[in-house]
């Protein structure tokens, strides 16, 4: 189960982890809906090209600079936290949705809370697979934990004091 575009789902992808014998040039990647590492797709792309239902995730330790001309090849783009307080996944995904234009889904794995729901969704992460041993439910509730935001983020382009005239009266985002 996943939480997607706030809606707890079915999760009919696979998630490929390298298992220790494995380099990213020698694993086979199984026939399905796959999300590959994204070195297995910098290693494989020539033959990886033709899949249809194809995803691709990134480490926390990587740059999403190198997959910005392959954007419109993956269904879902996943960013990996490795442990909850590496926040580099946060500038990852800004960088896809804000510089480089995805569009397409965006997913949280790893080391996922809900105390990172609200923050995750705000630099434009839609789909979030939390902890196992976390309730998916409690962190459902974690995309509303605030009902309003200062800064000016992908969900939001301007900050607050640009939204509000000195009047009170709200202004269009």
């Amino acid at each position: 189960m996943i939480i997607k575009n706030k809606t707890i789902v079915d999760d009919d992808w696979t998630i490929l982890r390298l298992a220790q014998n494995e380099t990213a040039k020698n694993v086979m990647v199984p026939a399905g809906k796959i999300i590959v590492p994204l070195k297995v797709w910098l290693e494989q792309r020539e033959q990886l090209l033709d899949r249809n239902e194809l995803g691709v995730w990134i480490a926390s330790d990587e740059r999403p600079e190198m997959l910005k001309d392959d954007l419109d090849k993956f269904t879902v783009i996943a960013v990996d936290f490795p442990k909850f307080s590496d926040g580099r996944g946060y500038s990852i995904a800004y960088y896809l949705r804000a510089r480089f234009g995805y569009t397409g889904e965006l997913r949280a794995i790893g080391d996922v809370l809900r105390d990172q729901m609200f923050y995750l969704q705000r630099v434009g992460f839609d789909a979030f697979a939390p902890r196992p041993d976390r309730n998916i439910q409690d962190a459902l509730k974690g995309l509303t934990d605030f009902s309003e935001v200062y800064q000016a983020s992908v969900d939001k382009k301007m900050p607050l004091f640009r939204r509000v005239q000195r009047n009170g009266n709200a202004v269009d985002n």
